[in-house]
């Protein structure tokens, strides 16, 4: 089984929930390989990006995606069939994020990088409006702080969803849910 992380909006494979995820991974599954790249802060480059990696994966390859990266996983769920495991996924990041259109800088790799509107551009051509239903699952924070997870919930209606009540959009119920994830994911492929 192969496992494709996609990490958030200025984030990356350093991210905690990343290292959780490697470090699970690495103790109770080792016939799986995790994938995660560091991916492009522009958009179009990213998707392509993941979209290769996927394409190169055998079809038992699980997605798991959070916030932006979830944004990014749905699309490619759709696009190479594929189950993912959305954590607090964006839904309108070509909204959520032109606040930040301009100057940014990754926290985890130092590079600097300029935001524009040809990137919420790109994040638009990017939207599913219609996510198939079997082939999600979605782990939301009910006190997500950056996105708003009735949104998610909204889009996702007949999508397997699970609410963290009291969890924030670091999602602290990550480390305690992998083992069911994994076992969802093990399960998509044998139908």
């Amino acid at each position: 089984m192969h496992i494709v992380y996609l990490h958030g909006f200025n984030s990356g494979p350093q991210s905690l929930k990343a290292n959780e995820t490697a470090a699970y991974l690495q103790q109770n599954a080792f016939d799986a390989t995790l994938h995660c790249p560091q991916l492009s802060p522009h958009p179009a480059e990213a998707i392509e990006q993941a979209s290769a990696l996927v394409a190169s994966l055998p079809d038992d390859t699980l997605l798991i995606g959070s916030s932006l990266g979830g944004y990014y996983a749905t699309f490619l769920a759709e696009r190479h069939q594929r189950p993912a495991v959305l954590i607090n996924p964006a839904v309108r990041p070509y909204d959520d994020l032109a606040r930040f259109i301009g100057e940014q800088t990754n926290p985890y790799t130092g590079v600097v990088y300029t935001l524009s509107d040809v990137d919420m551009h790109a994040l638009l051509a990017q939207r599913v409006s219609q996510p198939s239903a079997r082939r999600y699952w979605l782990l939301l924070g009910s006190c997500d702080e950056v996105l708003d997870w009735r949104e998610a919930a909204a889009l996702y209606l007949d999508c397997r969803q699970t609410v963290f009540n009291g969890d924030d959009h670091r999602l602290e119920a990550w480390p305690r849910i992998l083992p069911e994830v994994l076992a969802w994911g093990r399960g998509q492929f044998l139908v």
